[in-house]
């Protein structure tokens, strides 16, 4: 793959050279890749260059993976960053996503797996940043509340909207109905479960033409959206 000038950077902060280089190896071809010892070095290396999402070790000489991903968002640095350790304890990984880590992998790396969240995260951020999704040719635009099909707009409510743009952020994610109550409807709504059974028909419906995706019930638990390209 050749590199190019909108290839997405990825920053290592890996103080075991030979994890770090075998990290960049399984990745350079797919994406730049920015290298930092420690985490002193990563934030020296923001100063200057701009990454995409850094994938960070805990244990580091002069600054840990904890201490330099709460620098980065108290500097209001929002890139996803996937934390990579030895470190398998609860507590280990409470402390990450407390810092402001937004995945978490144990080491030894299968690093298809590494590829996939990877991919996953840079999607959601894409997706928060633009308050845009692209799957093929289908469109939609959180600002406009709009959806384009083959170049075709789809009329939806609001309410249909935003249960869409849920399902589609987050592709393979289950979510009970109670969730999708609080989160589209309120936390206060009175409305009832068999509300939502009745957008996802009419969504089911108005979709039924387009091949990217599926809304897939599971039975006693939720929904989730199944991307199909």
């Amino acid at each position: 793959m050749n590199k190019g000038c909108n290839m997405v950077t990825i920053l290592i902060v890996e103080d075991d050279a030979a994890i770090r280089l075998l990290t960049k190896t399984k990745l350079k071809e797919k994406y730049n890749i920015l290298e930092a010892e420690n985490g002193v070095a990563a934030l020296e290396i923001l100063d200057h260059s701009h990454a995409d999402l850094a994938i960070v070790d805990i244990m580091m000489p002069k600054m840990d993976g904890y201490e330099f991903v709460n620098l980065l968002r108290e500097s209001n640095n929002n890139m996803p960053v996937i934390m990579l350790t030895a470190m398998t304890s609860f507590e280990h990984k409470k402390k990450g996503f407390a810092s402001g880590i937004d995945d978490y992998m144990t080491k030894p790396i299968n690093y298809e797996e590494l590829d996939w969240r990877i991919e996953a995260l840079l999607r959601r951020a894409k997706i928060f940043s633009e308050n845009k999704i692209e799957i093929g040719a289908l469109k939609l635009n959180q600002d406009s509340k709009s959806v384009i099909w083959n170049n075709n707009k789809i009329e939806l409510t609001n309410l249909e909207f935003e249960l869409l743009y849920k399902f589609l952020s987050y592709p393979d994610i289950i979510f009970t109905k109670q969730q999708l109550l609080d989160d589209i409807w309120g936390y206060d709504t009175d409305t009832e479960y068999s509300t939502i059974k009745t957008y996802i028909s009419r969504l089911r419906g108005k979709f039924a033409d387009c091949g990217v995706f599926d809304i897939v019930s599971l039975r006693n638990i939720g929904y989730k959206a199944v991307i199909k390209e």
